[in-house]
């Protein structure tokens, strides 16, 4: 389980995720990063927590296999927090093929998705 100061609520800071942040695509999902260390909703000068949201449609598949695949996503995130700079928003959007993945395929797309974020690679 992420925790919960980990935990991006707001609909404003996934759309500034989505909109501002960089993307990296891979067949199962998309990561949005937005780097940063100023949030607005948080007064006075400390650097907040890296945040991580997930974006599961239903095209994904039926109930059951959205929340196994956001478990999973959970889960991986929860590991690769501290790759990522301080104040950072994040937001994975699972693709329709992430209901068919098992959990080493959903960590591979991940993990290299955030490499090519942090890397400067390519969108």
């Amino acid at each position: 389980m992420l925790p919960t100061e980990n935990r991006l609520r707001r609909r404003e800071d996934f759309a500034t995720a989505v909109r501002r942040g960089r993307r990296a695509g891979r067949p199962l999902l998309v990561v949005h990063l937005r780097s940063g260390t100023t949030d607005p909703h948080v007064p006075g000068e400390s650097v907040p927590p890296t945040r991580a949201g997930f974006v599961v449609s239903k095209a994904v598949g039926v109930a059951v296999v959205r929340n196994k695949v956001k478990r999973r996503l959970r889960h991986l995130m929860r590991e690769r927090l501290a790759l990522l700079p301080p104040g950072s928003l994040v937001v994975v959007r699972a693709l329709p093929g992430a209901g068919d993945a098992d959990h080493a395929q959903l960590a591979r797309d991940l993990d290299v998705a955030l490499e090519r974020l942090l890397g400067g690679g390519a969108r």
